[in-house]
């Protein structure tokens, strides 16, 4: 297939698997309704018992941090938000729906735990700028590569190549993207969260997080997704997919309103994080 723009990977895919799943779309619709209760929203959340499991074993988990158990799903979103514990949702089966895609170029695994990384990295700086929903940036690392999933699924030949030169060159993954597709994976992903209908701003963050300095709308939290992606990976984080550590954009840490002095900290805070959770994401449930 002859590719000149991004969409054409979404265009190619008559696959479920980059489709979301239908709970998600029915908590987009609860949200609007405000005379939903707690009890009305759990319930849909609750339809789905593997996913409720999972998310009432992250709210419980020391990343959160809450100093009594929470036993239900409308216990949860009385406590985080009805949008925060949607974003959560989003995230949690972003990665349970996904994470099977076979791929012989590199661990898929790894690839997950990189995207977690992230977005623990960016819940961290937003929580640092006093942000009001901090998930929808933990939801945006999490999602940050999902257009390279897109592009393994639906152009594997096109896949391998940019691997292969990427790890020939020692360049960055997206580089050899420009060069062999004339777009990247960060384009195809904002592509795939449009067709997503989800808020522009994370559609931004993602398609945004290599070049924030290109970014018009929306910059701060693109900047946010590119400094985490370069946390990570200093962290020894990075997929085993990149054969070179990408190069921070200089005035990323002005745009968010930190400087490099705080490194130190977001490093540390970051691993704390990481390790309380990442691990619920990769059990047998």
């Amino acid at each position: 297939m002859k590719l000149s723009h991004p969409q054409d990977l979404i265009s190619a895919n008559d696959e479920s698997i980059f489709s979301l799943p239908k709970i998600y779309f029915e908590l987009q619709e609860a949200l609007k309704d405000p005379d939903k209760t707690f009890q009305e929203l759990g319930e849909i959340i609750a339809f789905d018992p593997a996913l409720s499991a999972r998310l009432l074993k992250i709210v419980n988990s020391p990343f959160y941090g809450f100093p009594s158990r929470i036993e239900t799903i409308s216990h949860a979103i009385s406590i985080i938000g009805m949008h925060q514990l949607t974003d959560l949702a989003l995230a949690t089966m972003a990665i349970h729906q996904f994470r099977g895609i076979p791929n012989n170029l590199f661990n898929m695994e790894k690839f997950w735990r990189h995207s977690i990384a992230c977005g623990v990295a960016a819940r961290s700086i937003a929580d640092f700028r006093n942000e009001k929903n901090t998930e929808r940036f933990y939801l945006a690392g999490i999602l940050h590569d999902i257009g390279r999933l897109v592009i393994f699924k639906n152009e594997p030949a096109m896949a391998r190549d940019t691997f292969y030169r990427s790890k020939e060159r020692k360049e960055n993954i997206y580089l050899s993207e420009q060069k062999l597709m004339g777009f990247d994976h960060a384009d195809v992903g904002r592509e795939l969260l449009k067709t997503w209908q989800l808020p522009p701003r994370l559609v931004e963050a993602v398609g945004g997080h290599h070049q924030p300095q290109n970014v018009k709308t929306f910059p701060i939290d693109a900047a946010i997704i590119h400094t985490s992606d370069y946390i990570v990976h200093v962290l020894g984080m990075g997929s085993d997919a990149e054969f070179s550590e990408p190069q921070l954009f200089p005035k990323s840490w002005e745009i968010i309103g930190l400087s490099p002095d705080d490194f130190e900290f977001m490093k540390s805070k970051v691993q704390q994080q990481y390790e309380g959770i990442v691990s619920l994401f990769f059990d047998a449930s």
